[in-house]
């Protein structure tokens, strides 16, 4: 099965790992630490609008960090 995460951009829900809303989990400076690292690596996929959330997923071993302007709330939704 497929989600839509907004941009036109679905993911495979097998591949998600987690959902996280930005406002929260920024506080944190390992997140921050975390996405910086990421930028980095060039495994960020960017948004068109400012960035509610990130979906986090793994698949054929490597690792992408997905920003959305949907909220975690909708994203889940969707899961279901």
């Amino acid at each position: 099965m497929y989600v839509n995460i907004g941009s036109d951009m679905a993911l495979r829900d097998r591949s998600i790992i987690g959902i996280f809303d930005m406002d929260n989990t920024t506080i944190s400076a390992r997140t921050r630490k975390f996405l910086n690292r990421a930028e980095q690596e060039g495994s960020v996929v960017p948004c068109d609008d400012l960035p509610k959330s990130f979906v986090l997923t793994v698949e054929y071993g490597m690792e992408h960090v997905h920003l959305t302007a949907l909220s975690p709330q909708t994203l889940e939704k969707r899961l279901k």
